[in-house]
C-alpha cells in the first residue's frame, strides 16, 4: 500500500498530472463531480451578514469544477468532501492549465465547454449596495411624496412641522439622546472615573452601613442609595388630551391643528391632591419645617422635592439642590408610561394644566445646574427636551439656553438645521419661531463660522449671515463689543440704532423684549465669540461703513416685533428670568412692571395666561384634608432655648417686652411665623432698613388691617414661597422648630436621608429624641445682635433703649458699632 500523500505532495502531483495529459483534462472535464450538500441558510438579520459569503463559496466552486473532476478522476482514493474541506479553508488561488509550471503565470484554457462565468465577490457586495440605494431612494421617494400630500391637506403649518432638512424631519431633531441625559458619565469622560467615584465617594459621607442603589431603570437620572424606596407612581398618572381638549387649546392659543403631534396632561390622584392642598399651605405660612413634615408623610411628591432644593440653591448648597431636582425628575418620569415617550421628538405635555408645571420647573433647573457644572452636552440634551415639550409656545425660554448651548457642545449643525426649517416659513401667529430671536441669528452665524473652520473652506457664508443678523438686531452689536473688549466706531456707538436700553421705562413692549435678549445674549454666549472677536469686529465695520439716520426694519424684525407684541412670548421670555433670578436680576427692569407684580408662587412662576387651572380654592375643591399637619407644640426645652437666644440677640429686657406685646397684638404673626418671637425677630433683623422704616411708618398710622400690621409685608420680596426666605429668617440657618438640627431629626440630609423617613414622623419617639439632647448643645448656637440701625428705627416708634444696653460690654458695643450707625 502507497503511503499517504501530505497536502502539499497532493497539489504538486495534481499540477503535474493536468500539465502532462491534456487529453486526460479534457475528459475529465466532462465527468460531473459528485454533489455537494449546501449549507443552511441562516434566517433574521444572520441571512443578510451571510449571503455575500455563501454567494462567494459557490462561485468558486462553479468556477473550479474542472479542476475539481480531474482530483476525482487521479485520485479517486480521496473522497471529495476532503477536498472541498481543505479547500474552504486554504482558500487558496485558483490554478488552471498554463504552459509553464510557475504558479504567477495564470491563463484560461480556450475549450468551448468552458463553464460561464459569475461575478465576484467584490463585485457581488457593489451590486448588493446598489440595489441597497436604489431602495432607499426609492423610500424617500415615497415619503416625499406623502409630505406633499400632507401639505396639500394641512396648508401652512405643515411646511413647519413636516418640512425636512439633510433628510430629518422636526420630530427627528426634536428627538433626544438617552446616552447623554447621564451627565455624570459626561464627567467620567472629562476627568476619568477614579476622579469621579472618589469625589463622588468624599461627597457623600454615608456611614458604615452604606446601603446599595435601588434596582430601579431611570433615564433622566441615576437614582442614589439615599433616595426612598420607590413604590408605585405615587398617585401620578399620564393620559392623552381627547380631542375636545386639544380642539380647545388650539382655539385659546390661536393655532391650527398640527399632524403627527400628541398632546398629553399629567393628572393627580386624590391622596396627591390632597398633600398638594398641605404643601400649598405650608407656603403659605413661610414654616420651612412644614416641607420636611410634608416629605416625612409622603417623600415623592414633586411640588415639594422641587421646593427643598430652592431652599439649598439659596443656601448655596448645590450637590443638595441638584439631588432633590433629580428626585423630582424620578417622581414624574414614573408617570410616563405607555405612548408616551419624552425622547421621540413628536409627544407635548400641556403647559397649561398646572399639573404638568413642576416637571418643565424640574428641567429646566436641571439645565441650569449641569450647565453650572459643566456638563454642557447633557444641559444641552436636556435643554432640547424641555423644547421638545412644547416647541410652539417654549414656556420657560428653552431656545435661550439652546442659542449658546447648541455651540458650546459641539452642536452648531443642529442649530443650523433647526434654523433652516424654520427661515422664511409662514406659520400660525402665535408660533415661537427660532429663526427671528436675536440669539438665534448670531449664533447661526456663529455656527456656520465653526462648521467652515473645521471643513476648511472659505468664510462667505457665514460671514453673509452676520452681516444679516446685525442689520436684523443692530442692538446686540454695543453690547456684545463691550463684553469682546472690542472698539467699535464711534458713528456706530453714537447712532441711535445701536443705543444700549437698560429697562423698559419708555419702549414698547415687543421693542423692550429685543432689548432683553439681546443682553441676554450677549451674556452669555460672549465666551463663544472670544476667539472671532477680529472677524466680528472687521464684519461691523464694514456692514455700517456708511450709516443712514435711522437703519431700515427688515422683514425678520417686522415677525420679531409682530411675534412679541402678543402677550404669551414674552411670558415665556419673563418666565425664563425668573427661573434664573440669581444668575440675571439685573435683567428685571424689562419685565413688565405688572407681569412683575403678578408673578406668583415659586412653585409655579408667572403662570400663564391661557392656564386651564391654578392652585387655589377652586382647584382644592372637594379635596379632603386628610394629611393636614398642625403645628406641633412646642416643648418646655425649646421655649426656654428660644428665651435664651431671644435675650442674646436683644439683651434689653423693656425691648424686648415691646416686641412681645407688638408680636402678640398681630394674630397673623402667629400663623406667619411658628418659630415664634425668635423667628419673627430675626425676620425684622433682616428686613432693609428703609423698608422697615416704611413698614413701621405704615403701622403708625394706622395699619393695613384692624388687626395691626400684615403678616405677608414682612416676608414679601424675600425670594421663598410666601415670601419668607429660610436664609433671611436667620443667618446661621433656619429656626428650628423641633430641636435637632435645621431641618429636624434629619440633619442636613433631611428626613430622606433614610429609606421612607424612617422613624422621623413619628411625633412620640421625636419627642423621646429631644429629650436626649443635652442643653451644653443648644447654647453651643450663638445669635448674633439684631442690627443697631434696626433697633433705632423701632426705637423711634417705641422710644429709645436704655443707655445702660449700649454700655453693658464691651463686645457688645464693638458688635452694634459694626453692624449699623444712627
Amino acid at each position: 500500500m502507497p503511503p499517504r500523500l501530505n497536502k502539499r505532495q497532493q497539489r504538486e502531483l495534481e499540477e503535474l498530472e493536468a500539465l502532462g495529459n491534456p487529453e486526460q483534462v479534457a475528459s475529465d472535464s466532462e465527468v460531473e463531480p459528485e454533489p455537494i450538500p449546501a449549507p443552511k441558510a441562516p434566517g433574521g438579520f444572520a441571512a443578510l451578514m451571510a449571503g455575500n459569503e455563501e454567494e462567494s463559496e459557490e462561485e468558486d466552486i462553479d468556477q473550479t469544477k474542472p479542476s475539481k473532476s480531474r482530483k476525482v478522476c487521479v485520485f479517486s482514493s480521496i473522497p471529495t468532501r476532503s477536498l472541498n474541506k481543505r479547500k474552504s479553508k486554504k482558500k487558496k488561488k485558483k490554478v488552471t492549465t498554463t504552459e509553464s509550471p510557475k504558479p504567477a503565470v495564470v491563463e484560461t484554457p480556450p475549450p468551448s465547454h468552458t463553464p460561464k462565468a459569475t461575478p465576484t465577490p467584490a463585485a457581488s457586495k457593489k451590486a448588493l449596495k446598489k440595489a441597497k440605494a436604489k431602495e432607499k431612494k426609492a423610500a424617500n421617494d415615497e415619503l416625499d411624496q406623502a409630505l406633499a400630500e400632507l401639505s396639500l391637506k394641512y396648508g401652512k403649518s405643515q411646511s413647519m412641522a413636516q418640512v425636512t432638512v439633510t433628510g430629518q424631519t422636526f420630530a427627528d431633531l426634536l428627538s433626544v439622546s438617552v446616552q447623554h441625559l447621564d451627565s455624570e458619565a459626561e464627567m467620567r469622560k472629562f476627568f476619568g472615573s477614579k476622579v469621579v467615584t472618589a469625589n463622588k465617594d468624599s461627597g457623600s459621607q454615608a456611614g458604615p452601613s452604606r446601603r446599595k442603589a435601588p434596582a430601579v431603570r431611570s433615564q433622566l437620572t441615576r437614582p442614589q442609595p439615599t433616595w426612598w424606596s420607590a413604590k408605585g407612581r405615587e398617585g401620578l398618572s399620564i393620559r392623552a388630551l381627547s380631542d375636545e381638549e386639544v380642539e380647545a387649546k388650539l382655539k385659546s392659543h390661536g393655532w391650527e391643528p398640527m399632524p403627527q403631534e400628541r398632546w398629553w396632561t399629567v393628572e393627580y390622584s386624590k391622596r396627591y391632591k390632597s398633600l398638594t392642598k398641605v404643601f400649598m399651605g405650608t407656603v403659605l405660612s413661610g414654616d420651612p419645617q412644614g416641607f420636611w413634615d410634608l416629605l416625612g408623610k409622603s417623600p415623592w411628591h414633586g411640588d415639594t422635592l422641587l421646593q427643598v432644593s430652592e431652599v439649598y440653591r439659596h443656601r448655596e448648597e448645590y450637590a443638595q439642590a441638584f439631588d432633590f431636582v433629580d428626585r423630582a425628575l424620578f417622581t414624574y418620569e414614573r408617570a410616563f408610561v405607555g405612548a408616551f415617550n419624552f425622547t421621540s421628538g413628536s409627544n407635548r405635555l400641556d403647559f397649561d394644566y398646572v399639573e404638568n408645571r413642576p416637571f418643565y420647573l424640574a428641567v429646566h433647573r436641571q439645565v441650569a445646574d449641569l450647565l453650572r457644572r459643566g456638563c454642557v452636552r447633557t444641559s444641552f440634551e436636556f435643554a432640547k427636551l424641555l423644547y421638545s415639550l412644547d416647541p410652539w409656545s417654549d414656556p420657560h425660554g428653552s431656545l435661550l439656553h439652546l442659542d449658546f448651548l447648541a455651540i458650546k457642545s459641539g452642536m452648531h449643525q443642529w442649530l443650523i438645521d433647526v434654523f433652516d426649517l424654520f427661515n422664511g416659513k409662514k406659520g400660525d401667529p402665535g408660533r415661537i419661531n427660532p429663526s427671528l430671536l436675536p440669539g438665534w441669528t448670531y449664533a447661526r452665524a456663529l455656527a456656520l463660522r465653526v462648521a467652515e473652520l473645521s471643513e476648511k473652506s472659505d468664510h462667505s457664508k457665514s460671514t453673509a449671515a452676520l452681516r444679516e443678523a446685525l442689520n436684523d438686531f443692530p442692538y446686540v452689536v454695543p453690547l456684545l463689543a463691550d463684553k469682546l473688549d472690542v472698539s467699535i466706531p464711534a458713528s456706530i456707538r453714537s447712532h441711535p440704532d445701536f443705543k444700549i436700553e437698560t429697562g423698559a421705562i419708555g419702549l414698547k413692549p415687543a421693542h423692550s423684549t429685543a432689548h432683553l435678549l439681546s443682553h441676554l445674549y450677549a451674556q452669555k454666549s460672549h465666551v463663544l465669540w472670544k476667539e472671532h472677536s477680529d472677524w466680528f469686529l472687521e464684519t461691523v465695520t464694514s456692514t455700517f461703513s456708511t450709516l443712514p439716520s435711522r437703519l431700515p426694519i427688515t422683514s425678520r424684525r417686522k415677525e420679531f416685533l409682530a411675534l412679541y407684541d402678543r402677550l404669551e412670548p414674552r411670558y415665556s421670555v419673563y418666565r425664563h428670568l425668573v427661573v434664573l433670578e440669581t444668575t440675571h436680576k439685573n435683567l428685571f427692569p424689562f419685565i413688565d412692571i405688572n407681569l412683575e407684580r403678578a408673578r406668583g408662587l415659586t412653585c409655579d412662576p408667572l403662570p400663564p395666561p391661557t392656564a386651564v387651572n391654578l392652585y387655589g380654592d377652586e382647584y382644592f375643591k372637594g379635596v379632603d384634608d386628610l394629611l393636614s399637619f398642625t403645628t406641633r407644640a412646642r416643648t418646655r426645652r425649646e421655649r426656654e432655648v428660644d428665651e435664651r437666644r431671644l435675650a442674646q440677640m436683644i439683651p434689653d429686657a423693656n425691648f424686648r417686652q415691646q416686641l412681645q406685646g407688638f408680636f402678640n397684638d398681630n394674630p397673623n404673626f402667629v400663623e406667619r411665623f411658628p418659630g415664634g418671637i425668635l423667628q419673627f425677630a430675626q425676620a425684622i433683623a433682616q428686613l432693609p432698613p428703609d423698608v422697615l422704616d416704611d413698614m413701621m411708618m405704615a403701622q403708625a398710622m394706622g395699619g393695613p388691617a384692624a388687626g395691626g400690621m400684615d403678616a405677608g409685608a414682612f416676608a414679601g420680596g424675600m425670594g421663598m414661597p410666601g415670601g419668607l426666605d429660610i436664609e433671611d429668617l436667620n443667618p446661621a440657618g433656619p429656626v428650628p422648630v423641633g430641636v435637632g438640627g435645621p431641618w429636624g431629626a434629619g440633619g442636613n440630609d433631611g428626613p430622606g436621608a433614610e429609606e421612607g423617613g424612617g422613624d422621623w414622623s413619628d411625633e412620640e419617639g421625636h419627642g423621646e429624641e429631644e429629650e436626649m439632647i443635652d442643653e451644653d448643645e443648644e447654647d453651643e448656637e450663638d445669635i448674633s445682635p439684631m442690627p443697631r440701625v434696626i433697633r433705632n428705627i423701632l426705637g423711634r416708634f417705641w422710644g429709645r433703649a436704655p443707655a445702660e444696653e449700649e454700655s453693658s460690654s464691651e463686645e457688645e458695643g464693638e458688635l452694634l458699632d459694626d453692624t449699623g450707625v444712627d
